[in-house]
């Protein structure tokens, strides 16, 4: 069994710990909260209900995303955890929506509640299995690097929360004889409300696209770079389809004296450790060649990079080279996202590059930070 069918066993195990869970919470809730007549312990047994729900599409998102690549999908259905995790979210939410329109209606139209000690010990009980429960879900997920699980764990924590808040509301009734059973279930509403745009919001960044970890990255150009014929590593650009599934292309410098079935071997050794190192498919490695014969191109590379340097929202230059036979200077710049004009920051460059070599034809990339910070320019 290899690792992805192990991720994928282990993700369908909790979900099904916690459709059992959640059913069985649901169950107790909804017979405690219409004996009690208890607007929020009803409302929070509807929750439990969508919890389960959650836990399903769960099951059948992780079902998807591991069916092998096709002509149709080369690169895999890895994407579909996050549409499950976007489902997940969008239940949260109405879940949350249902249940302000319920608390407001009581609030207008109020009953009074009819506790008894069965019914707090049953939202006792149901209070320790969510924290349980929720604290058990979170952390396999963050372990298998699987947002719905995630998802799902947040959401038991916050059930655990609201079943604790109701025999708060409980108590005061019990004790003042005043009945906060419709404000409560608005709060715990606008509560789950809050829960599910923010996960929908983290779900739709990654789904629309967002920077690679940055300590991924540095692993990986580390190892990149840890090969002696290798002076630079630069322009790593990773496309997640999936948790746990990368493709990406990255640039290297190599002297200019390398043979290119020297260079072919070399980026199959690359492409080969950074894939089992980092479980990350290369699918292209540029190269960029260093000037290694001529002291003078070294002199004018030192000078270049001193002027391009210093402009504030320059982060980095790299893949210079000095073609003196066909008058050509080459190299790439980083620019900051920071500055409100990229492209008037790369025309001051280049301008200021131009006028100390005139003779000269610039060859000049405007590249991005994809994968990570650049805390230091170089």
């Amino acid at each position: 069994m290899d690792n992805q069918d192990n991720r994928s066993r282990i993700i369908i195990r909790t979900s099904v710990i916690g459709i059992l869970a959640n059913i069985f919470l649901s169950a107790f809730k909804v017979a405690v909260g219409m004996a009690s007549n208890s607007i929020a312990i009803v409302l929070d047994a509807v929750n439990n209900l969508s919890d389960a729900a959650s836990s399903a599409i769960t099951i059948v998102g992780t079902k998807l995303a591991g069916k092998e690549p096709d002509r149709k999908h080369p690169f895999g259905y890895g994407r579909v955890e996050y549409l499950s995790a976007m489902v997940i979210s969008m239940l949260v939410l109405y879940a949350g929506i249902t249940a302000l329109v319920e608390s407001v209606k009581k609030i207008i139209n109020p009953d009074k509640p009819d506790y008894s000690v069965a019914t707090l010990v049953i939202v006792a009980v149901a209070v320790v299995v969510k924290i349980i429960l929720g604290r058990y879900v979170k952390r396999v997920g963050e372990k298998v690097n699987s947002d719905s699980l995630v998802n799902s764990g947040e959401d038991a924590t916050l059930d655990s929360v609201i079943s604790a808040s109701t025999l708060v509301a409980a108590g005061i009734y019990l004790s003042l004889r005043i009945s906060l059973e419709a404000w409560l279930g608005a709060v715990i509403a606008l509560v789950i409300i809050k829960a599910g745009v923010d996960m929908l919001g983290d779900t739709l960044s990654k789904i629309l696209g967002e920077r690679v970890d940055a300590e991924l990255a540095r692993n990986i150009k580390a190892t990149i770079g840890s090969y002696p014929e290798v002076s630079g590593v630069y322009d790593l650009v990773m496309h997640n389809y999936g948790p746990d599934s990368h493709n990406g292309s990255v640039h290297i410098e190599v002297p200019d004296t390398l043979s290119a079935d020297y260079v072919d071997k070399l980026i199959r050794k690359i492409t080969l450790d950074v894939l089992a190192q980092h479980n990350v498919l290369l699918t292209a490695i540029g190269v960029y060649s260093v000037n290694t014969k001529d002291p003078e191109s070294v002199a004018v590379r030192e000078k270049v990079h001193a002027v391009v340097t210093e402009h504030p929202y320059i982060l980095q230059m790299h893949a210079f080279y000095l073609d003196k036979v066909e008058k050509t200077l080459r190299f790439d710049i980083v620019i900051s996202f920071d500055a409100e004009d990229r492209k008037q920051v790369f025309q001051e460059v280049c301008e200021k590059v131009q006028k100390l070599y005139p003779g000269y034809t610039l060859q000049v990339a405007m590249d991005t930070d994809f994968s990570e910070d650049l805390e230091t320019r170089s």
